[in-house]
């Protein structure tokens, strides 16, 4: 705990030394838009904290009350609050996105709002409602719009937490609970960029099991994913794949995405089953794909399936779409289509052109916010 403490307390000071740095440097227009002076060429998925959070608590009688909008720094925690001893906390990711004529979108956060609840219930917390989100979550993004980068350059990545703040020391619900939405400017979320990703079959550690809480997006389902991680990057590797914890023949998912395969005219997902985060990216291009033409299949998908592919992509809210260039297993290394013509690419630009605004949304998965 001391040492995770220390962590704590490190990258919290590194996160509001970048911020004061940030205020420092002046805004420029871009016809009627203020944006912050930054390289917006040049973003990565790093931490370069927006002006403004949103913060709300949760009484004891489970109500939320009124959240607010306040300056972005640190928040302060007893030792003993729930989040710090037993990790009761789950958090969402969303993004805001400029269309060409600098209005602001939000894409499907009323599934992300959806997805904390059944969350929060999995880990005996109370939870904001689909409106209380949403709303949250718009008044973020307006606060901090000239954070979002101009089209085409980026999103702004917008990070709901829902924590047990309240002070505890027996196994138990905290007493109190914080809600709170910070948000940052992102480019690609590998350092690869749209390059093609290579992956490595992780056999020793597995992600989740059955009966556990992999299917939600608790906090405590992505450190224990470090460790294979950084073995990983080590070795050369962009990220593992997981496989089921009882067989081990079975693909789950990525680090931090859902995985997509494609034989012919058919692509499968593993089934989210209780043991894989359901992706609101996922499902949307199981969507698409299904538009397109394609069968799209959610079922157990053997490693066997995987190495002898066609295609292979990651999907999700940092990641986006990005394809995956060759996957290692048993000292096996398979290698899949890529580039414009691949299904991948395909249906990457009709997600991405839905948005941000450059395709009509006939699905109802954008909301204009200003």
């Amino acid at each position: 705990m001391y040492i995770f403490l220390q962590t704590f307390a490190k990258y919290n000071a590194q996160a509001a030394t970048a911020l004061r740095d940030e205020r420092k440097k002046p805004v420029y227009q871009n016809g009627d838009d203020e944006y912050v002076d930054l390289d917006w060429d040049n973003l990565g998925f790093g931490l370069t904290p927006a002006d403004y959070m949103y913060v709300m608590k949760c009484s004891k009688d489970g109500a939320f009350t009124e959240g607010e909008l306040s300056p972005y720094g640190n928040i302060q925690l007893s030792p003993s609050a729930g989040v710090l001893n037993y990790g009761q906390a789950i958090y969402e990711g969303t993004k805001a996105y400029r269309k060409e004529n600098g209005k602001l979108l939000l894409f499907r956060p009323d599934h992300n709002a959806i997805r904390m609840k059944l969350g929060a219930e999995r880990m005996l917390m109370p939870s904001p409602s689909v409106d209380q989100f949403v709303n949250a979550v718009k008044q973020t993004a307006l606060a901090n719009k000239r954070w979002v980068p101009p089209s085409g350059k980026g999103t702004l990545y917008i990070r709901p937490l829902l924590m047990g703040s309240g002070p505890i020391l027996g196994l138990g619900p905290a007493p109190e609970y914080t809600f709170i939405i910070y948000a940052s400017p992102v480019g690609n979320y590998f350092k690869e960029g749209m390059a093609a990703l290579n992956l490595y079959v992780e056999e020793e550690y597995v992600r989740a099991a059955p009966g556990g809480a992999g299917g939600v997006k608790s906090i405590t389902n992505y450190a224990p994913v470090l460790k294979a991680l950084s073995r990983a990057k080590s070795l050369g590797f962009s990220d593992v794949l997981y496989l089921d914890s009882v067989k081990k023949k079975y693909l789950e998912e990525a680090s931090s995405c859902n995985v997509f395969v494609v034989k012919g005219r058919t692509i499968s997902t593993p089934a989210t089953n209780g043991t894989i985060l359901e992706g609101i990216t996922q499902k949307s291009i199981m969507e698409i794909a299904s538009d397109q033409g394609y069968q799209v299949v959610e079922k157990a998908v053997h490693v066997d399936e995987v190495m002898d592919a066609d295609e292979v992509f990651c999907t999700g809210t940092a990641v986006v779409v990005a394809p995956v260039g060759s996957i290692t297993y048993q000292d096996k290394r398979v290698e899949y289509k890529t580039g414009d013509e691949s299904v991948c690419q395909k249906l990457r630009s009709i997600l991405v052109s839905i948005q941000t605004g450059l395709t009509e949304d006939n699905k109802g998965w954008v909301t204009n916010i200003n």
